[in-house]
């Protein structure tokens, strides 16, 4: 058995969609499968894989997705990744629409197509309020029953200062002068299974370039450092507004590129991020084959 796939990504944080549902003699494991998937030398190769299905019975939303993280765990939701399963919906012909609501285990997100420049589709997402109670991100700090923004957490290295919030799946934010000297692969997965984060954490490594402008690195939750991330950059944005640092709209750069962040407290906040299109092709489970399409 063969399983069709294509992949794309957001600014080097690839993704590889796969229709759920489609032939009865898929795996009852989508997080097995997803491994397999995300290996980059015996499988595809991916940050992660979103398995979808269009609805019919659904007034709220035209597709339905589940996202998978390489190292199989599920991960609630995914801007860069919807992004992604929008790009390829809308090319594919399967809803060429500008606007596709995609429900995630979180509730419904909306992309509305912005443009489609040299093979790369822009989206504007709509990625929720952010959720900044603790309880519900969650979080468990002591000494901080309320926001959580430049709290001190100890770690193995030391003291780490963090600012907490929810896009629908959890972030922890720090902030560095300079990014280039931020211990991302020391303190991410510190940070990624501390005890003060019973569902894990992704995190976020920030430095401030300017009022309306960051700069960022991400270590993701089940993956590890990825060249970016949506739901990362809208978090960034979030702990950096509300720490009086910048304003909205944000530009929040990544190492191929940039998002933009518009967000006032209170509100929704409106990601817009590219997709593109990498290759398409068929996965054969278990085996290191991989054909054309």
């Amino acid at each position: 058995m063969s399983l069709e796939f294509a992949k794309l990504h957001s600014l080097g944080n690839d993704f590889l969609i796969v229709r759920s549902g489609e032939a009865g003699d898929l795996p009852s494991s989508l997080s097995a499968l997803a491994i397999g998937l995300c290996d980059r030398h015996r499988g595809v190769g991916a940050d992660g894989v979103v398995f979808y299905q269009p609805t019919s019975s659904d007034s709220e939303a035209e597709a339905a997705a589940i996202i998978i993280n390489a190292d199989g765990s599920k991960a609630e939701v995914s801007g860069n990744g919807l992004r992604c399963l929008a790009a390829f919906l809308n090319a594919s012909g399967i809803h060429p629409g500008e606007t596709l609501r995609i429900r995630t285990v979180v509730g419904v997100r909306t992309y509305r197509l912005e443009a489609v420049k040299n093979g790369t589709y822009i989206y504007e997402s709509c990625m929720g309020r952010p959720v900044l109670e603790p309880s519900l991100v969650p979080a468990q700090l002591d000494g901080s029953p309320g926001l959580v923004i430049d709290h001190p957490l100890e770690i193995a290295t030391g003291v780490v200062r963090v600012s907490v919030c929810s896009l629908g799946n959890p972030h922890c934010s720090t902030f560095w002068s300079e990014l280039a000297q931020a211990p991302v692969e020391t303190i991410g997965p510190l940070l990624e299974r501390h005890r003060a984060f019973p569902r894990r954490t992704n995190v976020e490594f920030v430095q401030v370039l300017d009022r309306h402008s960051l700069r960022v690195r991400f270590w993701e939750r089940g993956v590890g450092l990825t060249m970016a991330s949506g739901t990362g950059v809208s978090a960034a944005a979030v702990a950096s507004i509300l720490r009086g640092l910048v304003e909205s709209p944000v530009s929040v750069y990544t190492e191929l590129g940039s998002m933009s962040v518009t967000w006032r407290p209170g509100e929704d906040l409106f990601l817009i991020g590219p997709a593109e299109f990498i290759c398409q092709g068929s996965y054969i489970p278990g085996s290191d084959a991989l054909e054309p399409a």
